[in-house]
């Protein structure tokens, strides 16, 4: 993370402004390919800026309230992305929703971890953190991911992986109750849970943090996220031709297109959390990892249900077999490394072949 005056760095308040002029010259305009990859490039570099400021907002206000301000950022971002890319599109991807909201999962449970704890046990043998907070939002997850994403497989009142409207609106409220109670629990009832877990002679360990920025600087940072997070989803609808071609001309698993959004909406998580692990601050990794999948489904499944009850427009959102038993997998796996409250390197090497096949099975279903 940042710190400092290179919190306020010009260049993180220019360069999303930056982004918005571009966005404004070629929204009604259909840029040939090579013009597109230079907009996907600029996309990430926003996002990039876009997590920095939620880093500066995160610094000031702290663990475990940092964490929450990260992941909300990123599920901000991703769900813009899913909604101009339905809404935009003359024929919507009905499986787009389900398809990034479950890569989300398996890139936070299983490649975020596994390389955080690959990281720590790399330098230290074993990776020790706070089981009680993780192992809460672990039971959150799966409680959601299976009612949202798995029991839409097995309804009978509706035809296919769906549901009805009822289904849909109840899902969206166990949803948002299950997430907002987490975020209560993760930063006032039981806060402590969510903070690094005493040395063996009961002190707190210390661990390598940067000054906090000023108020200003958070305040400012503030304005940058929004700038930053307008310009990523107004790319995110200029760009998505060419992601969408390329799979179409390719004849590719249309799951790529929702890897790709997942990828890159992730990826400067991803490296906060790795940067943490580096810094032996474990539990901040894990906060990031399981706070990160929570806020996709606890706020992607109340946003689509709404779109669906407004537009008439039907989501598919059961998965499909081979997806279901790969969610399965990490769920029984996430539990026997979550527990104990340690992790060595073998439990970072299981993740991490869990996330490989789930690459594998999403390119050659």
């Amino acid at each position: 993370m940042a710190s400092g005056n290179k919190t306020t760095g010009s260049r993180f308040f220019t360069l999303p402004i930056f982004a918005l002029i571009v966005l404004t010259i070629v929204w009604s305009m259909s840029p040939p390919n090579w013009a597109l990859a230079l907009l996907g490039v600029l996309l990430i570099v926003t996002v990039f800026t876009a997590v920095h400021h939620a880093e500066v907002i995160a610094l000031r206000v702290g663990e475990p309230f940092g964490s929450l301000t990260l992941a909300l950022a990123v599920t901000i971002i991703e769900v813009g992305m899913i909604v101009v890319l339905i809404w935009g599109s003359a024929n919507p991807n009905e499986n787009l929703a389900r398809d990034t909201v479950f890569a989300a999962i398996m890139i936070t449970t299983n490649g975020i971890v596994g390389i955080a704890l690959l990281v720590k046990t790399l330098k230290q043998k074993t990776a020790v953190f706070n089981a009680s907070g993780v192992s809460g939002a672990l039971a959150a997850l799966v409680t959601l991911s299976v009612l949202t994403l798995v029991l839409p497989s097995v309804t009978t009142s509706s035809p296919g992986p769906t549901f009805t409207k009822v289904q849909l609106v109840f899902a969206a409220i166990v949803s948002l109750a299950i997430y907002i109670t987490f975020i209560a629990v993760q930063t006032v009832r039981h806060r402590d849970y969510f903070l690094p877990p005493p040395k063996e002679d009961h002190t707190i360990p210390e661990e390598s943090h940067v000054e906090p920025p000023t108020t200003k600087a958070a305040l400012q940072s503030l304005a940058g996220l929004v700038i930053s997070l307008v310009a990523v989803v107004g790319l995110a609808k200029v760009t998505s031709p060419l992601v969408q071609g390329v799979v179409d001309d390719y004849g590719l698993p249309q799951m790529l297109v929702a890897i790709s959004i997942a990828m890159v909406v992730l990826l400067p998580e991803s490296i906060s959390a790795i940067k943490s692990a580096r810094y032996g601050r474990t539990q901040t990794s894990l906060n990031l990892a399981y706070g990160s999948a929570l806020a996709s489904i606890g706020l992607t499944i109340p946003v689509i249900a709404l779109i669906s009850l407004f537009s008439q427009y039907q989501f598919n959102l059961g998965l499909k077999p081979t997806e279901i038993v790969l969610l399965g997998l990490t769920f029984l796996v996430s539990i026997l490394t979550v527990v104990p409250g340690r992790a060595t390197l073998l439990q970072s090497i299981i993740h991490l072949s869990i996330f490989g096949s789930f690459l594998m099975f999403a390119a050659s279903p």
